[in-house]
């Protein structure tokens, strides 16, 4: 712990730090650079506390605390409150400097805790939700946790992991129980402590005079969360954050899509992803946004109409289910044709001011809650032809392009230029370039900047392989155009390479698959032909089966079903070199295998079979 002379220097060079990026982003000179009013924040601490200073009133969370009850309202200065006493009770049963698990579904409680950890008490370790006990244990040991705050539903689990003896947990805090009042709260560390009585005993604590949590030293650079990555192709890795790598990035990213202090944000996918954390939680709480929180993906629609959010973070999954599902209720009443000349007819009219998307195309937006602006697609590549179908709709469609260990943002489509089939550009502060580019220009993607993580948890190695000379090493292939925008043509661990030298990118094939309107989701890999002499390039493909029904008998055989795909694939084969075509074709029924991000798994063997 510094003495406050050296503190104070040292918060001094922080915000010595914050102001050169803000100046940074005042002296961009690219056109694509439009929103230059970024405040300079050191640390998460800072950010929330400026937040609830500059914006108190404004609305936090939107959040159902009863099932199927209305949505409730957490304004920033009542969060901050929260803040404060959670940590405030942390640092009083003894968790200062320690790893905190958190764990659970998208809530105020989990943002509160996740803030209330890393900003003063020790490191906030966010865990995926969709894990078994076996992984979790093993994620507990492996990041040595000592406490866990979790919703209800995790309680024996923790519980028995706890009991077990093999890890270092002391506290176990559950969000959901229903606890007595804080005074009755002893720190027995045989109990689970309930999550409401503690953060209200912290508030007391204040009250009484304790400033434990909020006099804490922030050391920007130092570890403040440890994520753990859900890879498609190896074992977890867990990536050390800073709160200088997360707070460079807040500042840095809204000077190209702007967000403003009305903005609802649609809070749907895991917040334990780096993606919605800091994009869908931190960044909304940096531009004094809200953050509604949705019941779950079935209640989707229903939640969107509910709160009318303006911003909506997502994935290529969700927004191609929502685009397909809006077409085929068009096809099923019977206006499909209609619906096509009104979105031409509206593209000629609006590049002379005049939308008749407010007229024609109402009950759509309504589907998106009749108030969405901008929707935000990451996670994955998506096809370009969804984005610019939801332009159609009257609402903004981008893509960004980030890892965890950029914390993760590192491009994103400006909104006043957008590009459907790029990733985007590199933000004021940071730097994009292609590694040894072959001779289409295409190579592997590099970024710099302060985003980039401190490095992986316990594994030097690995981390001087992806950081050299300071840029990381993304291990996705891609080009740069003239303009700056970046687009990925592949993963190099997913490269096949084929017998005579070819580099084939499975991703590209899977792009053309999916343009097929009954093609559900594909997969493309290679495999030795018989006699080993070449490399078959094999696609597996998942059938949508109403599509299917529509095109075919209602109860199609084997073969009709094969002939109709290898048609289709024909198609993309023509188009494509020799080396590229498809030459065996798997139909799948059952779902691939996939990691907790809903990303298929390309090293599973199962994903490969024939069925």
């Amino acid at each position: 712990m510094l003495n406050e002379g050296e503190y104070l220097a040292m918060k001094a060079r922080d915000a010595n730090a914050a102001e050169a990026i803000v100046s940074q982003i005042k002296a961009s000179t690219n056109p694509a650079v439009k929103y230059k009013d970024s405040r300079p924040i050191t640390d998460l601490k800072h950010m929330i506390e400026t937040s609830a200073r500059k914006y108190s009133k404004n609305i936090a969370f939107y959040q159902k605390f009863k099932k199927g009850g209305e949505y409730e309202k957490i304004t920033y200065q009542e969060m901050l409150n929260m803040v404060n006493g959670l940590g405030t009770a942390l640092i009083d049963a003894g968790m200062k400097g320690k790893r905190i698990g958190i764990i659970g579904d998208n809530s105020s409680q989990w943002a509160v805790s996740y803030l209330a950890v890393a900003c003063g008490t020790g490191v906030a370790v966010p865990l995926d939700k969709e894990l078994g006990p076996v992984e979790l244990k093993h994620l507990l040991i492996q990041a040595e946790v000592s406490c866990v705050i979790f919703s209800g539903r995790f309680r024996e689990t923790f519980q028995r992991i706890k009991e077990s003896g093999e890890t270092k947990l002391e506290l176990l805090i559950d969000i959901d129980a229903e606890g007595g009042t804080e005074e009755a709260i002893i720190w027995n560390p045989e109990e689970t402590i309930a999550w409401n009585p503690l953060v209200r005993k912290g508030i007391d604590l204040m009250r009484e005079g304790d400033r434990h949590f909020l006099d804490a030293q922030i050391n920007k650079d130092e570890m403040a969360v440890l994520l753990f990555t859900s890879g498609t192709t190896g074992v977890s890795k867990g990536v050390m954050l800073s709160h200088w790598n997360i707070a460079s990035n807040l500042m840095v990213a809204p000077t190209v899509l702007v967000v403003h202090d009305w903005d609802i944000f649609f809070s749907v996918l895991p917040v334990h992803h780096t993606y919605e954390c800091t994009c869908g939680f931190l960044m909304p709480l940096y531009k004094g946004a809200a953050i509604a929180y949705c019941e779950g993906l079935k209640h989707i629609t229903k939640n969107l109409a509910e709160v009318k959010p303006t911003m909506f973070l997502g994935v290529p999954l969700i927004f191609e289910s929502i685009y397909k599902k809006i077409w085929k209720n068009v096809r099923k009443q019977g206006k499909e044709r209609i619906l096509k000349f009104l979105i031409k007819l509206n593209r000629k009219t609006k590049k002379i001011g005049i939308d008749l998307g407010g007229l024609f195309l109402k009950d759509i937006r309504a589907v998106f809650g009749g108030k969405m602006r901008m929707m935000i697609c990451g996670g994955a590549a998506i096809n370009p032809e969804i984005l610019e179908g939801l332009q159609d709709f009257g609402i903004q469609a981008v893509q960004g392009y980030g890892l965890t260990e950029c914390a993760p943002l590192g491009a994103l489509n400006p909104d006043t230029a957008p590009k459907a089939a790029s990733i985007g550009i590199a933000f004021p502060a940071c730097q994009m370039k292609i590694h040894e580019p072959n001779e289409e220009g295409i190579g592997e993607i590099c970024l710099k900047g302060d985003n980039i993580m401190l490095g992986y948890y316990n594994m030097p190695e690995a981390t001087a392989e992806v950081i050299r000379d300071g840029w990381f090493h993304t291990g996705d292939l891609g080009y740069i155009d003239a303009d700056g925008y970046a687009y990925i043509t592949g993963r190099e661990k997913n490269v096949i390479i084929t017998k005579n030298g070819k580099n084939v990118y499975p991703e590209e094939l899977e792009y053309h698959l999916g343009n097929i309107p009954y093609v559900e989701e594909s997969f493309v890999f290679g495999q030795d032909s018989d006699d080993g002499e070449d490399t078959v390039i094999v696609a597996s493909v998942r059938l949508d089966q109403e599509e299917l029904a529509a095109l075919l008998d209602s109860d199609p055989d084997k073969e009709a079903i094969e002939k109709l795909v290898w048609e289709d694939v024909d198609k993309i084969n023509s188009e494509v070199p020799f080396y590229k075509k498809i030459k065996k074709l798997i139909v799948r029924k059952e779902e691939f295998e996939k990691n907790t991000a809903k990303k298929i798994i390309r090293y599973a063997e199962s994903n490969k079979e024939e069925e």
